[in-house]
């Protein structure tokens, strides 16, 4: 049994299909070349076939899945466009006098130094999109296939190093079962695919190519992140049951679509999206999300040379909140600094970045960029129901500083007779201890509350989750951090505003039981978890939830909270439908 990350979820059982990449090889071939506009020339042949090859893909997943699912293709073919990587490789070659693929190497490892500084795993895996280019563009370079297929009859469960979102895209579903991969996340482009095409993946696996063989009989467990190779009988038989009650499941979830979020004692609880791009807006709608709880604006500045215009800005924005329709979409600002970097934007070196120059701290000292941001919002906002949110707000001061420079652009853009909502919403993310204490003094305010639980747990207990030595200090069910969301909620409550979840916590079925109990009235998640958490939250009662969390409030620690929701939510489940 290998341990990975869940990428998609499902149980798929088949033999395996070994693949192999040469693009390494390929990409550390040296040689000299005698002329560099030739070069030149077959890279932009290269380059235009790529294109085509991305453009029939997206097609491929917009006719299989929908149009929303193949945007996502949208940013290979910018970054085919994009100076900062055609123009480096054009410059290698005729500097140095190099073949194209070996350019191509030199430009990827650049890449990859960049984000191997960083720890974020969402941002990180941005490397992996531009190796899937490259490895592209070397096929149409070479003729040479990325990938080398050995054959296994009938269908079967891909094992390999690495998939790229479009060698993901171009799986035979009829054939492929699943796959499981050594490289890679839950928030990879290549899961994203994995997902919105349904098909069972587990991703990061170590050293799973060098332990199987073609034809092994594999298990994938999506949802455990699990992979079996060649189990017993007993194991087998096990899974199959498993498989059997999965897609038992899945029809009854199915079923919740159209249904509202609300507690068997008629209390709504709102659940939103997050997301990190205009692409993933299928998704969102496929699960029927109540909006967009966090739209992470930091994608729109990674993978290119320079900060993004407001006119793309603008543009991106307006997609996403004309695809959402009259749902709400709140989009915070940029969230830069601590373990996050932009290759064209130095930050000075800090001793303790996450404790230094980020997010809101770096916009009100770059208030030119700032304002573009905003602007691009506010210009949005004209056409849909935006709204915008400030992150790590530690200080009630900052949250007033940031406003005044939002009032400051709506006076412009009024002036300039630009159409915009004068009453767009301004809400600011709870993740630091300090403002939960003044939450009662910044509920005057801001519009809204969402509190950041990734952030929050991390800054009151002094961990960082990156660490593997101190992560299992990492406890969403610490009384402390349970404490500051309920103290985080009554002063929200006592102000007449509304506060949500967007932290991980909030897609934990179990964990969301105790969120409602404390009063949270939306839930924002990864839209795959939408349809989990409301079969949970239609199959309770609200005033249950308040008498647990109460309880759990006068506990002690995390172990004796954990057993007790556990136990408290099978009983209160018990004799109805399990989702």
């Amino acid at each position: 049994m290998f341990k990975g990350i869940v990428a998609s979820p499902g149980i798929a059982i088949g033999p395996v299909m070994l693949l192999t990449k040469k693009s390494e090889e390929i990409l550390k071939n040296k040689r000299t070349i005698l002329s560099v506009e030739d070069e030149k020339e077959k890279f932009k042949i290269a380059l235009e076939k790529t294109k085509n090859d991305i453009i029939n893909i997206k097609e491929k997943i917009i006719y299989d899945i929908g149009s929303k699912e193949g945007d996502i293709f949208n940013a290979y073919l910018q970054l085919l466009h994009d100076p900062g990587f055609v123009g480096k490789t054009e410059q290698i070659i005729r500097e140095q006098k190099v073949n194209i693929e070996f350019a191509l190497g030199q430009v990827l490892q650049n890449y990859l130094e960049f984000f191997n500084k960083i720890s974020d795993p969402y941002l990180k895996e941005r490397s992996r999109d531009i190796s899937g280019l490259i490895e592209r563009i070397i096929k149409n370079i070479s003729e040479t296939h990325a990938i080398e297929q050995k054959k296994v009859s009938g269908k079967f469960i891909i094992v390999a190093e690495d998939l790229t979102p479009t060698d993901t895209a171009e799986l035979d579903k009829t054939k492929v079962l699943g796959f499981i991969t050594e490289k890679g996340t839950q928030t990879s482009h290549t899961a994203i695919v994995a997902r919105a095409l349904e098909i069972p993946a587990v991703v990061g696996v170590k050293d799973i190519t060098s332990n199987v063989k073609n034809g092994d009989l594999v298990i994938i467990d999506g949802d455990r992140g699990f992979a079996v190779v060649n189990p017993s009988q007993k194991v087998l038989n096990t899974y199959k049951e498993e498989q059997k009650k999965y897609l038992l499941k899945n029809k009854v979830l199915k079923k919740l679509k159209k249904l509202e979020s609300k507690t068997q004692d008629n209390r709504k609880i709102e659940l939103n999206a997050n997301i990190e791009f205009a692409e993933e807006i299928g998704s969102v709608l496929e699960n029927n999300a109540d909006g967009i709880g966090l739209f992470r604006t930091e994608f729109i500045y990674i993978n290119r040379a320079n900060l993004p215009t407001e006119e793309e800005q603008f543009n991106i924005y307006k997609t996403v909140v004309q695809k959402m329709g009259k749902k709400p979409v709140t989009i915070r600002t940029l969230d830069i600094g601590g373990d996050k970097y932009l290759p064209y934007f130095k930050i000075p070196p800090e001793q303790n970045p996450f404790l230094g120059l980020r997010a809101i701290r770096l916009s009100l000292v770059n208030i030119s960029i700032f304002s573009v941001q905003i602007r691009a919002i506010l210009r949005a906002s004209a056409f849909g129901n935006i709204k915008i949110m400030f992150p790590m707000i530690t200080v009630v001061e900052e949250f007033l500083e940031a406003k005044k420079i939002v009032e400051e652009i709506k006076a412009e853009l009024k002036k300039k007779k630009v159409n915009f909502d004068e009453n767009i919403k301004i809400g600011a993310m709870i993740e630091v201890p300090s403002i939960v204490l003044l939450s009662d003094e910044l509920a005057k305010y801001a519009d809204f509350f969402s509190i950041g639980t990734n952030d929050l747990v991390q800054y009151t207990l002094a961990v960082d989750r990156g660490n593997e030595t101190v992560a299992k200090l990492y406890d969403n069910l610490n009384p402390a951090v349970l404490k500051l969301i309920k103290m985080a909620v009554e002063s929200a409550h006592k102000n007449n505003l509304k506060i949500s979840v967007c932290g991980e916590m909030a897609a934990d079925p179990v964990i969301a039981f105790l969120l409602v109990g404390l009063g949270v009235d939306e839930l924002s998640m990864n839209s795959a978890s939408i349809l989990n958490v409301k079969g949970l939250i239609r199959n309770i009662k609200f005033q249950d939830a308040i008498e647990v969390a109460d309880a759990v409030l006068k506990m002690k620690n995390s172990v004796e909270i954990k057993n007790f929701l556990f136990e408290k939510l099978k009983n209160k489940l018990k004799g109805k439908e399990k989702l």
